[in-house]
């Protein structure tokens, strides 16, 4: 009977002194006197808005400096908008230290998301986009990012000479690419040697544009050994820079399609790198 009261009585004693701790830990009590009074971001925040990231924070700090559950405010502030990754610590006596990565947003992928310059890829709602950025509008897995962008960097690089920049790059299903550039042509590469036909045709950009007035609606370098132009004007674009606009072609009656050939010598243009891009050209060695 002596042992049993003498473990009775240890039990006790560590539960007196256990009891509080956990308390405290769990928020039972103890927030009024370790509260956390300050709310430190490391970094400076461009996107996040700082009254979302309180909102976040606040219900896990309310417990006080011990209880706060971290992981739960850390995973509450990773789905604010913007918010690329984040921590979440405390520093003695009354701080809450959050550190947040924002996306740096590079192209708009389909109609809700937006691509890093990381590479990855996170949604639209909640966010205001940034004007002017590039369109990649791909009916294909995630895994084709580098494709769609190694794409577009050596198209930017070939069109950049004639002042034009490259607003969308759509891959469908089948493989199959087309461009948009800021002047509002639609350039339909189809899906067999893409490079090779979009460097043939930047090439000869500058003799087509002398020799016709009229602004290029259309090139298809679907052709073994030449491209069809279709030219005229483009309803309501206004503007070139809005090239990516959905809108209506006219071509003047009778429509005209130009076939043009180039000879068999030619051959592709080098890959065009281009400086400080987060992603690597295939083919190039920094």
């Amino acid at each position: 009977m002596t042992a049993l009261l003498r473990i009775a009585a240890w039990l006790i004693a560590v539960a007196l002194v256990a009891l509080p701790v956990v308390a405290v830990l769990q928020g039972w009590i103890g927030a009024d006197r370790w509260p956390l009074r300050t709310l430190r971001v490391v970094g400076t925040l461009e996107r996040v808005d700082e009254q979302q990231l309180r909102a976040a924070v606040l219900p896990y700090a309310q417990n006080g400096f011990f209880a706060i559950r971290l992981e739960d405010a850390r995973a509450a502030v990773a789905k604010l908008p913007w918010v690329e990754r984040a921590e979440v610590r405390r520093q003695w006596p009354d701080v809450v230290e959050v550190r947040i990565i924002e996306h740096r947003p590079f192209a708009r992928w389909g109609k809700d998301r937006l691509l890093s310059e990381d590479g990855d890829l996170f949604p639209v709602a909640g966010v205001e986009v940034p004007r002017n950025l590039p369109r990649f509008d791909v009916d294909a897995p995630a895994a084709r990012i580098a494709d769609v962008v190694a794409l577009y960097h050596e198209a930017s690089g070939m069109f950049a000479p004639e002042g034009m920049r490259v607003r969308e790059v759509s891959l469908d299903r089948r493989g199959s690419w087309s461009l948009r550039l800021s002047n509002g042509t639609r350039v339909v590469v189809g899906s067999q040697e893409a490079r090779l036909r979009l460097a043939r045709f930047a090439r000869l950009v500058p003799t087509l544009m002398a020799q016709n007035p009229q602004p290029l609606a259309r090139a298809d370098l679907r052709y073994t050994n030449g491209f069809a132009l279709t030219w005229g004007e483009e309803q309501g674009m206004g503007n070139g820079e809005r090239g990516m606009a959905e809108a209506q072609w006219t071509v003047p009656a009778p429509a005209v399609v130009a076939v043009n050939r180039f000879s068999a010598n030619d051959s592709l243009f080098p890959g065009f790198p281009i400086p400080h891009s987060p992603f690597p050209t295939p083919g190039i060695s920094s």
